[in-house]
């Protein structure tokens, strides 16, 4: 049975793709800081609740602790939890604002696996995606063709241009683990005002991909549910 840990996973791309995976025949552990929200989510779902606050040094490894006592090790990790932060106009953003986008968008995945290795490593065939965004990408963004090239959101794209290059970065040093990066894409949720086209279904669909590929698959990815991302 394939073990998979998602953070941020009580609404939204996380839910769904915990939603999913259980279809798939994953045991999902259920990752969140709302503790009300989290356990509804995982009742639910038939998943199991583990309180995390990806921002907080000792919930991360309570976390871990949690479930290197009951299940012993995880398969796939799943670092989906993320703040937006301001959009438009740069001039008043304060050092306060990019802190607080970075520490969940980029320190926090860095907590997050760091703090759950261990147990990836007792898996045979240990997987991590790192749920992050063609707004991200500098060719996007650059693209008049394309939604991403026509939002200004600092931070936001900061820090998911941050997250591809640690992806890599992970992928080229953590010898025996596959770590891949997700780009749902536009889709519908809280972190939008649910004004993207697509349904989370579609949105998870890059995600639930990479935490279902066979071994063997490849490391170092960056993936849309239309195919693989150039690194740019």
């Amino acid at each position: 049975m394939t073990i998979t840990f998602i953070t941020g996973a009580n609404k939204g791309l996380g839910r769904e793709t915990a939603r999913r995976l259980i279809e798939c025949g994953h045991t999902v552990l259920v990752g969140a800081r709302n503790r009300e929200q989290g356990e509804e989510a995982a009742a639910a779902l038939g998943a199991r609740y583990v309180p995390i606050d990806v921002t907080d040094d000792a919930s991360v490894a309570a976390a871990a602790a949690n479930v290197a006592e009951h299940e012993g090790r995880i398969d796939v990790l799943i670092n989906n939890a993320g703040v937006h932060g301001p959009v438009g106009d740069p001039s008043d953003l304060t050092a306060a604002d990019a802190r607080a986008v970075l520490d969940v968008n980029v320190i926090g995945v860095v907590r997050t696996t760091t703090a759950f290795l261990p147990l990836l490593r007792r898996s045979d065939d240990p997987v991590i995606v790192n749920v992050s965004s063609g707004m991200g990408s500098l060719a996007l963004t650059h693209d008049p063709g394309r939604p991403e090239s026509h939002v200004v959101a600092p931070l936001y794209t900061s820090s998911k241009a941050a997250l591809t290059m640690l992806t890599t970065q992970y992928a080229k040093g953590l010898k025996g683990i596959r770590v891949s990066a997700a780009d749902p894409g536009y889709t519908a949720t809280d972190l939008n005002g649910h004004s993207g086209p697509q349904t989370v279904t579609e949105g998870t669909d890059a995600i639930v991909a990479l935490a279902t590929e066979e071994p063997g698959a490849g490391t170092g990815r960056f993936v849309s549910r239309h195919g693989e991302i150039a690194w740019s």
